[in-house]
């Protein structure tokens, strides 16, 4: 995680507990838990929710979903002894954002010079600092983390299915780094060369 935040790579890794976070399984309660079961209602149902922010816990800078970045505000005890980190947006920016109604559930108190931006909040482990895990847990817990990393369902799954089910390397039969490294890559030859084989003929 470290590697990836610190050279600005756009890559995706979940966690052990990503899908009992994701409402989309909420169903599946013997494999997947029953979190987000029953949640009360808010009011903010038909708001932009706080998962579409850009949240970094290492640098606690927060973007929001128009791209503006928003002002940190601290970090306080909640009632039940986690740390929210508090994030509010500019009056200038959320007062002209094409987003404002969709954004707040009260927009008109942007207008008002007293009044605040949009106000969101991000849950961090008790007892510790931020790390590059509870960063990545929020990239793939977006909209758009969640979208990318679908993507290996038809990327890369495939393949491993293909080797794994159809070839059944389901154990390498060679010890050491360089003999395993070696049995890999015959087999992945192997496959992209069947690719060849089926899909790969030029149209003249």
């Amino acid at each position: 995680m470290r590697y990836l935040h610190e050279r600005g790579i756009n890559g995706y890794i979940p966690d052990n507990k990503f899908r009992s976070r994701d409402p989309k399984f909420q169903q599946q309660k013997a494999k997947y838990g029953k979190r987000h079961q029953n949640r009360p209602n808010t009011g903010w149902k038909n708001t932009i929710p706080a998962s579409e922010f850009q949240f970094d816990p290492v640098n606690l800078t927060c973007i929001c979903p128009a791209g503006n970045a928003i002002s940190y505000q601290g970090t306080r005890e909640a009632e039940n002894g986690k740390n929210r980190v508090h994030f509010e947006g500019r009056l200038l920016q959320c007062r002209h954002c094409p987003k404002k109604h969709r954004c707040m559930q009260n927009p008109a108190s942007a207008d008002h010079r007293k009044g605040s931006g949009r106000q969101v909040s991000f849950t961090i482990e008790t007892k510790r600092l931020p790390n590059y895990t509870d960063w990545m847990k929020h990239r793939v817990d977006s909209p758009q983390g969640k979208e990318i990393y679908s993507h290996r369902m038809s990327v890369v799954e495939p393949v491993f299915g293909n080797i794994g089910s159809t070839k059944r390397l389901n154990r390498f039969s060679l010890r050491g780094k360089r003999k395993v490294q070696g049995q890999w890559q015959l087999y992945c030859l192997i496959h992209n060369i069947e690719k060849l084989a089926n899909y790969g003929q030029m149209a003249a």
